[in-house]
């Protein structure tokens, strides 16, 4: 039988963020990171955009995911207004990584408004929620209007990236 492989990601990240994250018998690094990059807002709730260091530049290179090694397209669904990491520089660089490999670009979708978790459509927005590795509350981005157009467009972009990537030459996908 015919493999097919394709991956989706929300908001994800190139780099290994927190976890031990292994790769064949390596394990990846933990990109860096600094909390003096924390901002703070006056009823407590801070922006953590600016704490990861950047993947791309000195020793934190070590803990770049090999994403060109992967088989199967790729699908990058971005939240404008994520605040938790920088989303969109993640994507466009997934991107260029994959084009230097000779791989194909991945489909990236871009949704003003939305912030880190664009969850399933009608799930409510969380703009703010307890972070266990910063240790206290943090806002994850998005403006309700725009959250919502992207958790019903994205739910609908990825059946569709599924439907046409892993199911030809099938039956119709109940999902």
């Amino acid at each position: 039988t015919l493999f097919r492989s394709a991956t989706a990601t929300i908001n994800g990240s190139i780099a290994n963020v927190g976890a031990q994250l292994r790769y064949q018998d390596q394990i990846l690094a933990k990109v860096g990171a600094d909390a003096k990059r924390i901002t703070v807002t006056k009823s407590g709730v801070a922006n953590i955009v600016e704490v990861l260091n950047n993947p791309l530049e000195g020793d934190d290179r070590q803990s770049l995911i090999p994403l060109q090694k992967a088989e199967g397209k790729f699908l990058l669904i971005v939240g404008k207004d994520d605040k938790n990491w920088k989303s969109e520089f993640l994507a466009n660089t997934a991107a260029k990584i994959l084009l230097e490999h000779g791989r194909k670009a991945p489909e990236i979708i871009i949704y003003p408004g939305a912030g880190h978790y664009i969850e399933p459509p009608y799930f409510p927005m969380c703009a703010v929620s307890m972070h266990s590795l910063v240790g206290m509350p943090v806002m994850w981005g998005g403006e309700p209007r725009g959250h919502a157009l992207a958790q019903e467009g994205a739910w609908q972009k990825i059946q569709e990236f599924f439907q046409k990537h892993l199911n030809e030459n099938r039956l119709q996908s109940k999902i």
